[in-house]
């Protein structure tokens, strides 16, 4: 059974909070005959704070898109890192004993991607699998957790590392003046964030189920343009009202394994806004206060991106957990619009194995199917 282990969670010392957001608006966009809407929306958003990884002057200039995504990857190779270190250490785990790493962002661009540089400098092997995922935006996070569970599933006893990365700061525009992307100035933050699906042992969330589910007619909802400036952020209107037609994907995936996605124990849901938090309360019949991680993670650092789901999963492991056996449901949503959903329940045995001896075996049955890698390394 692949489980979810505790995330390790980081965001930058620079702090933006609601006031100054407000009193930046106003300062900036004294003219814009959409402004009392742009600050009512900001306001209602919930978020006291954000974490950003520069000064707020410096956010506010664009020295143009080469020189930001020359920041996105030295403040990738600064930060990831020590993240990685703290979630191995919650898994009970070495570099040596990850099989694949997954690697999500949607606010920069490399490649060789981050994964490349992190086996060559963190002691990975060199026969780590690497699935970079970079166009699902929030919804990879979720994704991430799926793919990592795939994996799994395929080869038991695999141990995979997922990372988020996303510094939504770098993508700031100021020539887009439209009232979606002056709440999103409001609502986006920074943060790094990896945790580890063991395929045996440890304590987290037990995987059992996974599934997407794509809303027809919405790719235009939450998109990227593409310009000489860098990645213009587009948020249609009707965002908010997706949870309408998502809810039904939700409880479709808990009907499919016999569970009632209105009587979970937990749920670890993607903080977009307010909005989509109150709408699946609604629609799921579900109280508030079951997406109190989600929402704390909004209220504290923002919208995070795909680094959302893993900040609420932290949350509930820093809550104590819940009782063991206890069911429950993760889910991204992002472009597309897309919803990455999980199903799984709360295991707190904290049973280990051997990870070397799992490692040999996974490394033996990999290169069979596989043929040896070029640059095999042993496993220790």
């Amino acid at each position: 059974m692949a489980t979810l282990c505790k995330p390790a969670v980081s965001v930058p010392q620079y702090v933006i909070t609601m006031e100054d957001t407000l009193a930046l608006a106003r300062s900036l966009h004294a003219d814009h005959p959409q402004l009392p809407l742009a600050l009512r929306l900001i306001q209602n958003t919930g978020v006291t704070k954000r974490h950003i990884v520069q000064p707020i002057e410096d956010t506010l200039r664009h020295p143009g898109f080469e020189d930001r995504n020359m920041l996105y990857e030295a403040e990738a190779k600064a930060r990831v890192p020590e993240v990685i270190e703290r979630a191995l250490g919650h898994a009970e785990l070495r570099p040596a004993d990850i099989d694949m790493i997954v690697y999500v962002s949607c606010t920069g661009f490399m490649m060789p991607s981050l994964t490349a540089w992190l086996i060559n400098t963190m002691g990975f092997p060199g026969h780590t699998r690497q699935l970079p995922i970079a166009q699902l935006g929030c919804a990879a996070g979720g994704a991430a957790i799926n793919r990592a569970h795939d994996f799994c599933r395929s080869y038991p006893g695999a141990n995979v590392l997922i990372v988020a990365c996303e510094f939504c700061s770098l993508c700031y525009q100021p020539t887009d003046l439209g009232v979606g992307s002056l709440l999103s100035n409001g609502l986006f933050g920074d943060a790094v964030a990896a945790a580890v699906v063991r395929g045996e042992g440890g304590t987290g969330i037990a995987l059992e189920r996974n599934g997407s589910h794509l809303v027809p007619d919405t790719i235009d909802w939450i998109a990227y343009s593409v310009r000489a400036t860098g990645f213009h952020f587009l948020l249609d209107k009707r965002v908010p009202t997706t949870m309408e037609p998502l809810a039904p994907a939700l409880r479709t995936i808990a009907d499919q394994h016999g569970w009632d996605a209105t009587g979970l124990d937990f749920y670890i849901i993607h903080a977009g806004g307010p909005r989509i938090l109150d709408d699946l309360s609604h629609f799921l019949e579900v109280p508030p206060e079951a997406f109190r991680f989600s929402r704390g993670t909004l209220t504290e650092y923002g919208n995070i991106a795909s680094a959302v789901v893993l900040d609420a999963v932290r949350r509930l492991f820093d809550e104590g957990g819940v009782a063991d056996g206890a069911r429950g449901i993760v889910a991204g949503f992002g472009p597309g619009i897309t919803a990455e959903m999980a199903l799984g329940r709360w295991t707190a045995t904290g049973a280990s194995v051997d990870t070397a001896m799992t490692g040999s075996r996974l490394v033996g049955r990999l290169e069979r199917e596989s043929g040896p890698s070029p640059v095999s390394e042993p496993v220790r």
